[in-house]
């Protein structure tokens, strides 16, 4: 379990949802996730936000609102904590990105934009003032992972690089985004986190991981650059379960993955997440 309060420059934050119906679906991630929500869009707004909330902490929303020019369908949204949104979009511009939304303030909460990769993957930057981002993670029902797709891991290096300050790091579980100087400050909010790492088995390099790469293979042609999301949980096969018995789908598996059990799904609005439940023992498997 872990709670945080704020994060670092370069590291994904917090993540959302663009929903054609929000309020339809806020009864299946309550189902599935144990989920509490508030709508905390400010009075009179077109568009409602819904919080969702485990322990009092702020896990993740549910919106409604899809930027001109991302995939009109229902998607969840990943964004990367930054010091200044404006000084991030112009990295962006000049590494080759665009932009879909300029930067613009969030009420009191943070400024943000909207933006894509070279490829087309749709990401947020944001400059937190009193929205900290995700409070609880790492645990059931939280965010775990995000997760770049894409079809160009050179070039995405390359953009990411200039933009965030990421590096790809290799491993058996496949390729991850590193962060330099990521693990100096888990092992200041979390003293002991190194060796916990350690302990584990976790390969060198593993605690600067701050997102995950998955390239898209010649034969998966359909298949859009996107930015994904990864919800731990207890019992991937549970989670599956649960999914369907709430009229959600299930895509893919359950699977075993190296580190992890896995599961890839769908909402009942059509918006794909991962469920993935930590199973050391497969910490030796190979990427599929």
């Amino acid at each position: 379990m872990a709670e945080r309060d704020g994060y670092i420059p370069g590291v994904p934050c917090w993540i959302d949802t663009s929903h054609p119906d929000p309020q339809a679906v806020l009864p299946f991630y309550s189902g599935l996730f144990g989920w509490e929500f508030e709508n905390v869009a400010p009075d009179g707004s077109p568009e409602a936000y819904f919080i969702g909330r485990l322990r009092g902490g702020d896990v993740a929303a549910v919106g409604g609102a899809i930027p001109a020019g991302a995939p009109q369908v229902a998607t969840w949204n990943t964004y990367v904590w930054v010091a200044n949104a404006d000084e991030s979009v112009a990295a962006a511009r000049d590494a080759g990105g665009a932009v879909l939304m300029e930067p613009f303030d969030v009420t009191d909460s943070g400024r943000m934009a909207v933006l894509t990769d070279p490829e087309g993957a749709t990401f947020c930057v944001w400059q937190a003032n009193r929205h900290k981002g995700a409070r609880i993670v790492n645990e059931h029902g939280s965010l775990n992972f995000n997760v770049l797709t894409t079809r160009d891991p050179e070039a995405a290096a390359a953009f990411y690089g200039a933009v965030f300050g990421w590096q790809l790091l290799s491993l058996p579980a496949g390729p991850m985004w590193t962060l330099p100087g990521y693990g100096d400050h888990l092992e200041e909010i979390t003293p002991g986190a190194r060796e916990r790492f350690a302990q584990f088995g976790a390969p060198e390099g593993f605690i600067d991981v701050v997102a995950a790469l998955n390239p898209i293979a010649d034969e998966e042609a359909e298949t859009a650059a996107n930015w994904g999301v990864t919800f731990g949980v207890d019992n991937a096969d549970d989670t599956a379960a649960k999914t369907r018995e709430l009229g959600g789908e299930v895509v893919v598996g359950p699977f075993d993955a190296p580190w992890s059990k896995t599961v890839v799904l769908k909402d009942p609005q059509g918006a794909r997440f991962i469920a993935s439940q930590f199973v050391p023992e497969n910490k030796d498997l190979e990427a599929s």
